[in-house]
């Protein structure tokens, strides 16, 4: 195949040239995202139960659901919540590649089985289905920048006209708006009531009869008479708009012509539907929007398209309202992207100086550097051919296949230039017997390299969704690479090299002739060297052992993890108030936190958004969040001002608060996967002990956990038991006083939860009416003697004739976890300790546990624990498959073993640079380690390749491999040397995605260095010991059978 195109250049170009416009088209095609779509898909139900208690919400709808959820196809875990404010989610999490619409349609199918069994509010409520990221995409902020509007105004408008504008987005998963629109607030005064004898369904009854829509048909309507000529349509009354109009609603009108109004009796106001929030930015009153993704959006795609819409709303915003971004997962992604292809050209850059430094001419150095566009084009348009996007693993994966790629044509361009110079022959001859030498190597190398990364593809989980990024783009680098290295290179070779003279190439002066002197000398040395270790081979292959026990040592010492942290530019910080502390104590602990980040942090922070009411561990007065924003990463090189020493100091000053639990963390490498770094469980209760056994185990745990030195930061991730105030109804002294029970609940519900009564119309929007008590007759227990019914004889009888209460606690959110109760728990590892650790530990604490429960991992730590079970699959079925592929190339079960005695020895290098720079054994770290196997292999193909012809061809076998020692040994160091220059740029990169580029690149990096170092004596002596062992003493006792 290489002898035809090498009388062909042309028709090599054309073939490359075709590779390159199909890929240089495929990149515009390509999506660009920081992660393919990792977290397996999810679908969450959520259902609202007006007036009702965690316990009741659990009791009549979460558990009813949950229930249902049978049958459903990849279904992996299911977790729960039941809140105090009436709210009812369910999330199902299915397993990846399961399409998310096929499951959002299985789940709502058993959901219609559910709610004939549901209470009827809550299915006049509505239930909501949706297929969205459970982590926000990003937070934009509204804020009145001349305090024109208020905090209310705000959030009517942001409500009214941008949220279901976003929310219609393509990508938008989901919109929450820290905020309530305008309602018709109607307070009432409990001693205005009882002078007047009213009661609120008095009040309620006369509002919609004078507030109803009526239809009052037509003038002419259809049948009409013979003869009509008039046709019009009748408006009678309609829904009232203003404030005044509902002061002006008649309650109650005399004989005497007198009349009682609604604005008479209570007082009449636009005001909020809710109070439930309080949302700042840099502490001025705002309001923010949180948006989620669809579950498999594109991220990029729909920040820009969020921030395109609000851009062009933004021209029609009351003076003075403003947008800001306090919280925006995607640049993190747009830079790191650009960092790999910086990290990309600067590979290209050394591996260009590396084999100008070996080949010395700038026409052989010219030939692989063709071949590097060439390759990396096709394999764009093989990533757009499998749907694959341009992200952190592919460029990953492109930049080592750049060390990988040109080491193919390096093999080609070296040889036969080696050719050229030993046996004179002109380029196209020495091209021709260059590739008659070197294709069964170059389809070896490639084949091996190919078989190392395929296994990665089969994996399940998140895993295998990350492993297959990089399997897809290394073998199809490779596939290509071998297929230019066949067609392409020899026919540049052919046509490029000018015709050498005969002899030694020691005629070069300046650098050039001192670095072919040093390395000609080196080279004797070494080869003196491995003379003498194949003389003493079997003390050396005692050396090899000890090594081989070092690394594996070192290699189960290592802290595992799932994902390295990353400095994504932006920190989370949750705010837990004492339970039963109000919304204004609660602020007051805000306060402090945005005053330590806005003053002692300066330098490293750009905005604080905070929002009162709202966590990710649940909803209530006593909770906070709030959304760090950091400068940009070229404005915090400095070690001080990573996002890590952030969080450090501010966990120290904060916890100064008295008030209030404040952690302060960041978010996880993928955030789709939860919403904090470090780990997430659900403490079980798997033998029904009950709520309280449930909270003193967490206790128990919790204290565990804050005593052992390998945790930190470990925190329940929901609501404590707050004091709850039962009032018992006394139902047979109720009926005794002729008081209906439904008068009763009408009246507690209305004056003490506020009942939404009617709808009115603002601005041309459909809003709602709401009736409550007023502030001052709802704060304390005795205010429930101010309250009274009416019973059937038109007599007002006290609450407290008929009412008794008393003090309790009970949890303002309850959760669920695979249908069983459950508390989530978050934590972090100690510094210099992994997550794989902490989660050992935390198994470990649990285990002292009284017996009925267990913990389930979630989130991020299910995934690394399914990842973790695969590893010693992946590794052993990829070494098996390059050794089946060796055997099968050079039709032998003994050279496969001389080649793959190297990997350990590369392996080691890899553990050593990880454990030196106090790395975690992660996916890129194991994906370092797979390429160094790689790597080893081929170094070990070059040399046993041409000792094994050499032995064919009659030579003795010290003399056949010292002879091949002596040929591929510049190759080797000078493929090596380009393949590390080319990882160089990540092992030391920083700033935004370093984390990852450094995990990979110290990897592969020490693999190199140690697996070259060691390879190049270890070979040699690991092929003369097998052909020992093996091959010769088969041939000395059977003389007619062929060696292996």
């Amino acid at each position: 195949m290489a002898r035809f195109f090498i009388d062909r250049p042309v028709f090599a170009w054309v073939i490359a040239i075709i590779i390159m416009l199909a890929g240089g088209l495929a990149i515009f095609t390509l999506p660009i995202a920081q992660y393919p779509t990792v977290a397996p898909p999810t679908v969450s139900i959520e259902a609202t139960y007006p007036g009702a208690s965690a316990a009741v919400v659990e009791d009549s709808v979460t558990q009813v659901i949950e229930q249902n959820m049978t049958g459903l196809d990849g279904l992996l875990y299911m977790s729960s919540s039941s809140s105090s404010n009436g709210r009812a989610e369910v999330t199902l999490t299915f397993a990846t590649g399961t399409d998310p619409d096929i499951a959002q349609v299985q789940v709502q199918n058993k959901l219609q089985l559910a709610m004939p069994l549901l209470p009827q509010e809550v299915q006049q409520q509505g239930i909501t289905v949706t297929k969205a990221s459970s982590s926000f995409l990003m937070v934009v902020g509204f804020v009145s920048r001349d305090g024109s509007m208020s905090r209310t105004d705000i959030a009517d408008y942001v409500i009214a006209n941008l949220a279901d504008p976003v929310s219609r987005i393509t990508g938008v998963g989901t919109v929450q708006v820290f905020g309530a629109q305008y309602a018709m607030r109607i307070w009432l005064d409990p001693y205005v009531m009882e002078s007047y004898r009213l009661t609120p369904s008095d009040l309620i009854g006369a509002i919609r009869a004078q507030n109803a829509q009526v239809t009052a048909g037509q003038l002419g309507g259809t049948p009409a008479v013979e003869g009509q000529e008039l046709n019009a349509t009748v408006s009678a009354q309609q829904r009232l708009q203003t404030p005044e109009q509902f002061r002006n609603i008649v309650v109650r009108a005399n004989p005497d012509g007198s009349v009682l109004k609604l604005g008479d009796v209570a007082r009449v106001e636009l005001g909020a539907e809710n109070y439930d929030f309080i949302s700042r930015y840099n502490g001025e009153p705002a309001i923010g929007m949180a948006i989620s993704l669809a579950t498999g959006a594109n991220a990029l795609d729909t920040a820009a398209a969020v921030e395109a819409a609000l851009r062009d709303m933004s021209r029609f915003f009351p003076e003075g309202l403003e947008v800001v971004t306090p919280y925006d997962t995607t640049p993190f992604v747009r830079v790191s992207i650009e960092g790999v292809v910086h990290t990309l050209l600067e590979a290209i850059g050394l591996v260009f100086l590396v084999m100008y430094l070996f080949l010395q001419s700038w026409r052989a150095t010219l030939i692989p550097t063709i071949a590097v566009p060439v390759v990396l084009l096709g394999t764009f348009g093989v990533l757009a051919a499998l749907g694959f996007s341009i992200n952190m693993l592919t460029m990953f994966a492109m930049v080592l296949a750049i060390g990988l790629l040109v080491d193919d044509a390096i093999v080609v361009v070296e040889n036969v230039e080696r050719i050229m110079h030993e046996e004179g022959l002109p380029p196209k001859e020495a091209a021709r017997k260059s590739m008659d030498q070197i294709t069964g190597a170059l389809i070896g190398i490639g084949l091996v390299l190919s078989a190392v990364f395929v296994p990665m593809a089969f994996m399940g989980g998140s895993t295998g969704v990350i492993y297959r990024q990089f399997s897809a783009t290394i073998v199809s680098a490779m596939a290509l690479s071998v297929l230019v290295a066949i067609v392409l290179t020899p026919a540049l070779c052919a046509t490029m090299l000018k015709p050498l003279q005969e002899g030694p190439a020691l005629e070069k002066k300046g650098f050039f002739g001192w670095f072919n002197r040093t390395f000609d000398s080196s080279s004797r040395r070494y080869r003196r060297l491995v003379r003498g270790m194949l003389g003493r081979r079997w003390r050396f292959m005692a050396v090899f052992l000890v090594l081989a026990v070092l690394m594996g040592v070192l290699f189960v010492r290592m802290p595992g993890a799932f994902l390295p942290d990353e400095d994504q530019g932006f920190l989370i910080a949750q705010v837990q108030a004492p339970v039963g502390a109000t919304q204004q104590r609660t602020l007051a602990s805000i306060e402090k936190l945005e005053q330590h980040f806005l003053e002692n942090e300066k330098e490293a922070v750009e905005s604080v958004f905070s929002v009162q009411g709202f966590s990710f561990g649940g909803s209530g007065q006593n909770t906070g969040i709030a959304f760090i924003k950091l400068r940009d990463w070229a404005e915090r090189e400095a070690a001080e001002l990573g996002v890590q020493a952030v969080a450090a100091r501010a966990m120290g000053a904060l916890g100064q608060i008295r008030d209030a639990m404040v952690f302060a963390f960041a978010p996880p490498a993928i955030p789709e996967l939860g919403t904090a770094t470090g780990f997430a469980f659900f403490l079980q209760d798997t033998a029904g002990q009950g709520h309280e056994a449930l909270i003193a185990a967490r206790n128990q745990l919790l204290g565990a956990a804050a005593a052992s030195p390998l945790l930190q930061n470990v925190r329940p991730n929901g609501l404590d038991d707050t004091p709850q105030f039962n009032l018992k109804i006394d139902v047979e002294s109720a009926a005794a006083q002729g008081l209906s029970i439904a008068d009763i609940n009408q009246t507690l519900g209305t004056a003490w939860g506020g009942q939404y009564i009617d709808d009115f119309i603002d601005r041309g929007r459909v809003k709602r009416v709401y009736m409550q008590a007023d502030a001052p007759f709802r704060m304390r227990p005795e205010d429930f003697n101010l309250w009274s019914v009416r019973n059937a004889d038109g007599e007002m009888v006290p609450f407290s004739t008929f009412a008794s209460s008393y003090w309790s606690y009970g949890s303002p959110r309850l959760e669920r976890y695979n249908g069983l109760p459950a508390v989530e728990i978050q934590g972090e590892a100690a510094p210099g300790i992994s997550t794989g650790q902490a989660m050992a530990e935390i198994e470990r604490l649990a285990a002292q546990l009284p017996p009925g429960f267990r913990v389930e991992w979630t989130g991020l730590s299910y995934q690394e624990r399914v990842a973790g079970a695969q590893v010693p699959l992946l590794y052993t079925l990829s070494l098996l498959i390059v050794f089946l592929c060796l055997a099968a190339l050079y039709e032998s079960w003994s050279i496969p073993t001389a080649v793959l005695l190297v990997a350990p020895l590369g392996i080691l290098g890899t553990v050593l640079a990880g454990t030196l720079r106090g790395m975690e054994r992660d996916i890129y770290f194991q994906v370092a380690m797979l390429t160094t196997v790689g790597l080893s292999s081929k170094n070990a193909i070059l040399i046993v390749e041409f000792a094994k012809a050499n032995l064919e061809s009659g030579m003795e076998l010290i003399d056949a491999t010292m002879q091949a020692v002596r040929d591929r040994l510049r190759p080797i160091v000078m493929t090596s040397l380009a393949f590390g220059f080319g990882v160089l740029p990540l092992a030391i990169s920083s700033g935004a995605g370093s984390g990852a580029q450094n995990a990979i690149g110290t990897g592969v990096l020490g693999g190199m260095i140690v697996g070259t170092l060691l390879g190049i004596f270890f070979i040699p002596l690991f092929f003369v010991v097998v052909e020992t062992l093996f091959v010769q003493r088969r041939r000395s006792s059977s003389p007619k059978e062929e060696g292996g």
